[in-house]
């Protein structure tokens, strides 16, 4: 592909940087009055026992608690054969698709493992407590078995294109599926208005925002406020666009190449300095799971109590794996199978990594090291406090938890560019050219991220991704039963030898 029109993109961003702060402000006007709009819609809540309980969390949470018994609790009890799948046990090689079980796995990790993992992790602990730390694995565990159905029916309505390329996701099984099971007036629409919405959202929370915390996290390791770079914002924004578009200039398999080899270094290096960190604290750790589960069930000076922290938890779970925001699914349809089922069952993987694995490791170290009641109010938090609590230990580590945080926004945004660019030619049409100029637009977004404050923008593009949660959550409603069906074809299909492990 011809660099020369997205490298033309980039440079123009760079002459405007020294007017970013003009257009910031610009653009904030114009976007502000809807961006506030439409998040007062989408994150409204209603106070319950002295308790603001925004409805979107219950419209995910009660979702995952339904379909964890719709499927007879198939996310704990799946977790072997997920295992055996990502391995490879079950693959030939010769199926349909474009990546392998790990690759899809991987891909989608790389969406959901972010900056939420370090930052927003400690700031459930600093507001809610020991006590949310538990409602937010039990809400990363029920929200297994949302993913499990999202990227089941990834798989069963994607479309297989004559070149072997593969697009799925919710856009396609709202279409397709809906219109199969005779909701035809409702299929279409709902499925291009998720298709717009992943779109607009994917060039905010999946690109925007982590361009500019991995230049924040950048500045810090390179001096503070007397870096060189520290007022260089558009240097780095078109470097880390350039790494972008070399990564996503080669499609899915470009992109699955680099996240199997990335995420697994990021989530392997941060949970080894965790557990490094517990093991100085070991003696903490026993108060510190007892202070997680007698708080989840009567904390301390909550405002509302226990369903303060309860709301607290499940919010920074479903914000942090995106289970029934069915984002991942877009990547897991490409898998290579026969089998729509075994997609499911590695996506029950997803959640587990990203909130009940890394999560919690975030939670421990900070209440094992520097965690005090009140330390709301304290004015440090975000990755800031997590970094205090990994330096409270080991006073280097900051440095390489900062650089693991740049991998972590640099990984979230290669893989929503695949999230954005599918919305984008499910609207628009498959065309090279409709590929070409979404990749572009969205490297000149990841420049923009790094020189402008555009927090109108942010705001609207995070409301915009929450809220296909809700088409998405109600045609996984009207379509659970296809998948249990499909579901039962697969595991008798396993009891009676049909499907067998592959020898290698």
């Amino acid at each position: 592909m011809n660099l020369r029109y997205p490298l033309t993109f980039l440079l123009t961003f760079m002459a405007f940087s020294l007017k970013a702060e003009s257009i910031d402000d610009t653009i904030n006007a114009y976007l502000q009055p809807l961006a506030d709009g439409l998040s007062r819609f989408i994150f409204y809540s209603i106070p319950i026992y002295e308790t603001e309980v925004p409805l979107i969390v219950l419209w995910l949470v009660l979702a995952a608690i339904f379909f964890t018994i719709y499927f007879n609790f198939l996310n704990l009890r799946g977790i072997g054969h997920a295992i055996s799948l990502v391995r490879g046990d079950y693959s030939s090689g010769k199926e349909t698709g474009e990546v392998s079980h790990f690759q899809a796995l991987a891909t989608a990790l790389s969406g959901t493992v972010g900056i939420g993992n370090i930052g927003g992790v400690a700031i459930l602990i600093t507001i809610g407590g020991p006590g949310a730390a538990f409602w937010m694995i039990f809400a990363g565990l029920v929200g297994m078995s949302t993913k499990f159905i999202e990227c089941v029916l990834g798989v069963m309505y994607r479309k297989v294109k004559p070149d072997g390329s593969i697009s799925g996701g919710p856009m396609y099984y709202l279409e397709k599926g809906l219109k199969e099971r005779g909701w035809s007036l409702i299929a279409r629409p709902l499925g291009y208005f998720y298709a717009l919405a992943m779109v607009i959202g994917c060039m905010g929370i999946g690109n925007m925002f982590q361009s500019n915390q991995a230049f924040e996290q950048f500045v810090f390791i390179t001096g503070g406020s007397e870096s060189w770079f520290s007022d260089k914002g558009w240097l780095f924004g078109s470097v880390i666009a350039l790494l972008v578009a070399a990564v996503i200039i080669g499609g899915l398999k470009s992109i699955a190449r680099v996240t199997e080899k990335l995420v697994p270094f990021m989530g392997i290096t941060y949970v080894l300095f965790a557990v490094s960190i517990l093991a100085l604290n070991a003696a903490k750790i026993p108060g510190a799971f007892h202070a997680i589960f007698t708080e989840a069930f009567s904390p301390e000076g909550m405002t509302g109590g226990m369903l303060g922290v309860m709301v607290l938890g499940f919010r920074r779970a479903v914000f942090s794996n995106e289970a029934g925001i069915g984002s991942a699914s877009i990547v897991h349809s490409a898998v290579r199978t026969k089998e729509p089922v075994t997609e499911g069952y590695v996506a029950l993987l997803e959640p587990f990594i990203d909130t009940v694995v890394i999560c919690t490791m975030t939670a421990l170290v900070i209440l094992t090291t520097i965690y005090e009641p009140g330390m709301a109010g304290s004015g440090i938090q975000g990755v800031e406090l997590t970094a205090k609590a990994f330096e409270a230990n080991i006073s280097w580590s900051v440095v390489p938890l900062s650089f693991i945080a740049i991998l972590f926004a640099f990984s979230t945004m290669i893989s929503w560019s695949y999230y954005g660019l599918k919305g984008w030619t499910f609207i628009f049409g498959e065309s090279k050219m409709m590929e070409i100029t979404f990749k572009v637009i969205f490297c000149g977004f990841v420049a923009l991220g790094s020189i402008m404050q555009l927090g109108a923008v942010l705001e609207f593009s995070d409301a915009m991704v929450f809220l296909v949660a809700l088409p998405n959550i109600l045609g996984l409603y009207l379509l659970a039963p296809v998948v249990k069906k499909e579901l039962r074809k697969y595991q008798h299909k396993i009891r009676t030898g049909v499907i067998k492990k592959v020898k290698k």
